[in-house]
């Protein structure tokens, strides 16, 4: 068993190999807590809820380590906008960040560390590397030399000659226009810290250096994040922390980006859509289901119709699990071991589409298998089913999904379970009396209504169907 992944500094995909046998650690680029999250921003933090999850079920004891970036210049920039302090604007966002994660059944980071919690670690850092001949103090501003590390710029492959480093207001005394800034001078105004080099704030490059090294030490296994952090953060974070004596990361893994109308979905171009409304409009387990599912590395192009399309395809396997739970009439427990073609799938740089044609082949399997009345493959099946989905936090069966909106859902669903049943009744009894027309009027009168009804040897079941 070898996990594969995809290295975007190396440009290929390479087998895993752990710095310490049995464990993993991963640092994931989290939360600038600005604004509320849209969910192309839970969709970096899903995909490697998939990464982590697969990696505890092939054994490793994984360390998750997610930062909260809660000072830079957008959270100044709203603060002043908004007139409230910057850090009311990030603890409320950071938890509707937090909220979000946990609607869409992330589980919790082993440490989720704040950059304005971890100043000294970062004042230690860049007073090391001005030792080192890597970094200078001018104007108040510390900036790191980038022509002092060779290797600067490798993890995005660009030529320092053609760089075009992004830069902030108030970066004076800059030796070269391509350094960039660790700690930024303070301003009338702007929340400050004391430093030897006078008051002011971290970087946001600074921040994440110095917190992954705080609690993953020199070497770590797997750094995470969007593919639009490659440059300049990932390669800025690189710099500093290798100038600085530091590994660093043996791997980095970049998600892709959730788009509308082609453009990266964003608050800036206005084509946001917040995760606290979706939640409204969608259950929980069929967003994570529509976010989870296709490849981590590939572009998802926003749509209501896809939407839909991934709700319809989920309750296809809600429907199977429904039916066979009532046919075994008992609880059917989780495999122990997923099948061998999931796990090959999921070990190829996390290939969660070819998994998933997995786990509705089982669900076909499974329901041939109830319409030849064959209870015993039926349930084995849903065995594998759940074990599958299991790994992929979207088993509707488990804990978390099934205590979904407490006892009020399971009593509206035993209220129009009632009524449906009522009216599925009335539409018996016109079959019977051969009076097919008012019997395909109440069906498709259901449908509307978006229920999917099925004919069995047993009478007709409904189940929810697509909008």
């Amino acid at each position: 068993m070898t996990i594969r992944l995809y290295d975007t500094n190396a440009r290929q995909v390479r087998d895993f190999i752990p710095l310490v046998p049995g464990c993993v650690s991963i640092y994931l680029c989290g939360a600038t807590v600005q604004a509320a999250p849209h969910i192309g921003h839970v969709r970096s933090n899903l995909n490697f809820d998939i990464m982590r999850r697969w990696f505890a079920y092939r054994g490793y004891d994984v360390t998750f380590i997610r930062n909260v970036t809660d000072i830079d210049d957008k959270i100044i920039a709203k603060s002043a906008e908004q007139g409230r302090p910057w850090w009311s604007i990030g603890y409320e966002n950071e938890r509707a960040f937090n909220s979000g994660y946990d609607a869409l059944g992330c589980l919790p980071p082993s440490y989720e560390p704040r950059a304005t919690g971890h100043i000294p670690e970062m004042i230690e850092m860049m007073r090391e590397l001005i030792a080192r001949g890597h970094a200078y103090a001018a104007d108040g501003n510390v900036y790191f030399d980038v022509r002092s590390y060779d290797d600067y710029l490798s993890l995005s492959n660009q030529e320092l000659d053609n760089l075009l480093q992004p830069s902030g207001e108030g970066e004076t005394g800059k030796r070269d226009p391509r350094d960039f800034a660790m700690w930024k001078s303070a301003k009338p105004g702007e929340p400050s810290w004391e430093t030897p080099w006078g008051r002011g704030r971290p970087g946001w490059h600074l921040e994440c250096s110095a917190m992954a090294h705080k609690y993953l030490g020199s070497a770590f296994d797997i750094h995470g994040g969007g593919i639009d952090l490659i440059f300049p953060h990932h390669e800025n974070e690189i710099a500093q922390a290798k100038a600085f004596g530091d590994d660093f990361a043996a791997y980095w893994v970049h998600n892709a980006w959730v788009t509308m109308s082609g453009e990266k979905m964003s608050k800036s171009l206005g084509n946001s859509v917040l995760v606290s409304e979706m939640t409204k409009r969608w259950r929980p387990i069929v967003l994570r289901y529509y976010l989870g599912t296709p490849h981590y590395r590939s572009m998802i192009e926003y749509s209501e119709d896809s939407l839909r399309e991934a709700e319809s395809a989920f309750a296809r396997i809600e429907g199977f699990i429904q039916r066979v739970q009532e046919k075994a009439g008992k609880a059917v427990e989780p495999a122990a071991e997923v099948p061998p073609a999931f796990a090959e799938a999921m070990d190829d740089d996390l290939s969660v589409p070819q998994a998933l044609a997995i786990v509705h082949t089982a669900v076909r399997q499974g329901n041939s298998a109830l319409s030849a009345d064959d209870k015993e493959t039926a349930v084995a099946r849903l065995s594998e089913v759940r074990a599958m989905l299991g790994v992929l936090g979207l088993d509707p069966l488990d804990e978390r999904w099934s205590s979904e909106d407490g006892d009020r859902s399971a009593d509206l669903h035993g209220v129009v379970d009632s009524l449906v049943r009522l009216v599925l009744e009335q539409r018996q009894a016109a079959r019977a009396r051969k009076d097919f027309a008012t019997a395909d009027a109440i069906r498709d009168q259901l449908q509307q209504s978006g229920l999917e009804i099925t004919d069995t040897p047993n009478g007709a079941r409904w189940s929810l169907g697509s909008r």
